[in-house]
């Protein structure tokens, strides 16, 4: 890493530490002139700072709401905070990369997310399970689980645009075969159907398992690439109570 880069972020993490400081001083000056004033609320806080780059305590809460639309989870367990800031820190990781290279191409267009956006509504489990086809059942579901359509099209827009950018620099020479997908559709996806739903057929979502087995395939071969990352650059939990995704993610990559 250059000396400049170096300096830069350090004072960018500098910078971060001393916003925090400020946003917190009127509070504290506030509850010094009268023991009659209403205690100070906390909005929003830094739960830790990557690069330079701040997560907030909201973004820890609309990553862990988000994980409902996660296509590897059968949503059986709650996602515990952890779990959530790790995912976080590795996507800001590689968003940080992306820009830094410029990868424009991996920008994925309004129709793209929208198709993607109405294939999650047809084929997740949990969206089949609770009727996201219809107009109806999509809005419900969004409410149930504390979402926005807004929410889900920035989270989709991001995704996407992360695996192209894996596919990018990984994709060449993995090769997934149709029995693979098969294996999957069978092992995998139909057993998540509840008896009586009917499991969509394997030509309708073929392209998306190929799509998580090539992720299950990249995630292995970028884990050394995104630790990398981790080792150049300056990742920092702040919260104590969350101490323990930061100890977690310098053991691998995790999925974006």
């Amino acid at each position: 890493m250059s000396l400049y880069r170096t300096l830069r972020d350090a004072l960018q993490l500098r910078l971060v530490r001393t916003a925090m400081v400020c946003s917190l001083a009127p509070a504290t000056m506030l509850g010094t002139q009268s023991d009659q004033a209403t205690p100070s609320v906390v909005l929003d806080r830094v739960v830790a700072v990557v690069n330079g780059h701040a997560i907030l305590s909201s973004d820890l809460r609309e990553e862990t709401l988000l994980s409902v639309l996660e296509p590897n989870e059968s949503n059986a367990n709650a996602e515990t905070p952890q779990e959530a800031l790790q995912r976080l820190i590795s996507r800001t990781l590689i968003r940080q990369q992306i820009r830094e290279e410029d990868a424009r191409s991996t920008e994925p267009t309004p129709a793209d997310v929208q198709q993607r956006i109405a294939d999650i509504r047809k084929e997740l489990p949990i969206c089949v399970r609770e009727n996201c086809a219809t107009d109806a059942g999509w809005s419900e579901f969004l409410n149930r689980h504390g979402l926005t359509q807004r929410r889900v099209e920035s989270y989709v827009r991001g995704r996407m645009e992360i695996l192209r950018f894996i596919e990018m620099r990984f994709k060449q020479g993995i090769q997934i075969s149709q029995q693979d997908v098969e294996a999957y559709y069978h092992n995998t996806l139909v057993p998540q159907y509840q008896n009586g739903q009917s499991a969509p057929q394997l030509s309708a979502v073929a392209p998306r398992i190929e799509e998580i087995l090539l992720q299950q395939q990249v995630n292995s071969m970028f884990s050394g690439w995104l630790d990398n990352l981790r080792n150049q650059g300056e990742v920092e939990v702040l919260d104590p109570s969350l101490e323990a995704a930061g100890n977690l993610s310098q053991g691998g990559a995790t999925s974006p």
